[in-house]
């Protein structure tokens, strides 16, 4: 899939992201603020993971309105994302975006590798887009009202 455009990457970037998820992260695993912006901030250093964030980002925009000028969707995002960031309410918690907070944390090294086997069968990698999804359609509703 394609981005929406390719100034996403630009509007939201890795620190942008890792502040977007603060608290779902620090609530999830029980770390304070300092620790969950380290790891975020480093696992979004891994380009595969924040490619994998920008495209569900993409794809939740256009579900949200299909029929937006995309400048004008990225537009309207680069503001809430300055406005908000380091303010969104952590995500409500599901399966789904708890093998999100896993691979996060198998990029980390923070987790058992044999966490790796299962995100990479069937039901791990529809568990895993699922919680991309998810995550991502939820911080594009906190952020464009």
């Amino acid at each position: 899939m394609t981005l929406i455009s390719p100034r996403l990457p630009h509007v939201v970037t890795r620190n942008d992201l890792a502040l977007l998820l603060l608290d779902t992260y620090q609530s999830a695993m029980g770390v304070d603020d300092d620790e969950a912006i380290d790891r975020l901030g480093r696992a979004f250093a891994r380009p595969e993971l924040l490619a994998d964030f920008h495209r569900a980002i993409s794809a939740a925009l256009v579900a949200k309105d299909p029929q937006a000028d995309p400048d004008a969707v990225i537009d309207k995002l680069s503001k809430a994302v300055q406005k908000k960031r380091g303010r969104v309410k952590p995500a409500p918690d599901h399966p789904s975006i708890a093998a999100v907070l896993v691979r996060i944390n198998l990029e980390l090294g923070v987790a058992p590798e044999s966490m790796r086997a299962m995100l990479e069968t069937d039901k791990g990698k529809r568990a895993l887009d699922d919680g991309m999804s998810r995550l991502a359609k939820y911080l594009v509703g906190e952020l464009v009202k």
